[in-house]
């Protein structure tokens, strides 16, 4: 008698008919014309045969398997059951979160933990959600129990490096956010460049925010916090020509708001552009009369 047990994908394809044949009996499917023999009948047939055939497959000798020179990525399907529970309260809680109700989010995260304690994704959501309620404590444990599982994770240096800058801790951030652009398979380098640039402004480090701002912007020219910045900073320092592409740049775009138009006007006074400056004034005045920019050109406070 044959010991060998059949092949997973084997024993799926017989249960399948299994369940085929359970099917047909239970709907009492209409026999063949001519015939007395019932469709769940041929069902039982055909079961019988393949089972036949699998088992005498299954018994003989199996050739030499040869090794594979990688092993398969691993994907969703070769996860253990903890895994896939862990996921589905995971996506659960991201929705949550992302819809701004942090506490149901966190309740979700909770039952994903739960469910697979081990996992580094789940960490990084909750130090996320306790950054959001402003529980540094419990962020920082967050980070460094989804650091302790997944060393290498650059989305949790990146948020972990954001917790750092809002606790003041620059050198630490610094570190954390360009081990997240030193991984060459990271994919939101811009937005950790960004952020670097954001939390060195804020640490009065201009000259680095500067550069900061410039890699962002190499790999994302689209993004209007770091080309309004860009073109703050350079006007700052004097650089008006540069200044002045980056405010054309946003101004021209759909992106525009007070703040940019203002600078645009004080960029165009600058360097003698009257009109430019005119034209970005009434742009200025019909969108946003009540804003603080506008108060300012009122005042001709260009300086400020």
């Amino acid at each position: 008698m044959c010991s060998q047990e059949l092949p997973s994908s084997v024993a799926r394809a017989i249960n399948s008919l299994f369940q085929l044949k359970q099917l047909m009996a239970e709907h009492n499917l209409m026999r063949i014309t001519g015939s007395r023999v019932s469709v769940s009948q041929r069902a039982s047939c055909l079961l019988l045969v393949v089972c036949a055939l699998f088992s005498a497959a299954a018994c003989t000798s199996s050739p030499a398997v040869v090794p594979s020179a990688k092993a398969d990525l691993v994907t969703e399907s070769d996860e253990p059951e903890s895994r896939t529970r862990a996921r589905r309260h995971l996506t659960l809680a991201v929705l949550y979160f992302n819809d701004g109700k942090t506490t149901i989010a966190l309740d979700a995260l909770k039952q994903s933990i739960t469910a697979d304690p081990n996992w580094f994704e789940a960490y990084n959501l909750r130090g996320l959600i306790y950054m959001r309620l402003n529980d540094s404590v419990l962020a920082e444990d967050s980070f460094k129990r989804a650091l302790a599982l997944e060393p290498k994770s650059a989305a949790v240096q990146h948020n972990y490096g954001r917790l750092l800058c809002k606790q003041s801790k620059l050198t630490e951030a610094s570190m954390m956010f360009r081990s997240a652009l030193a991984n060459p398979t990271y994919g939101d380098r811009a937005k950790t460049w960004m952020t670097l640039a954001e939390c060195q402004l804020e640490a009065g480090q201009r000259k680095d925010a500067e550069v900061s701002f410039q890699k962002a912007f190499e790999l994302d020219t689209a993004n209007p916090f770091t080309v309004y910045n860009l073109a703050l900073l350079m006007f700052q320092r004097g650089d008006y020509v540069r200044a002045q592409f980056f405010a054309r740049r946003l101004n021209n775009g759909d992106f525009a708001n007070a703040e940019s138009l203002w600078l645009g006007v004080r960029v165009e006074r600058k360097l003698g552009n009257s009109d430019a400056a005119s034209q970005l004034a009434g742009q200025l005045k019909k969108r946003f009369s009540q804003s603080r920019e506008y108060a300012a050109f009122e005042q001709g406070n260009f300086d400020e």
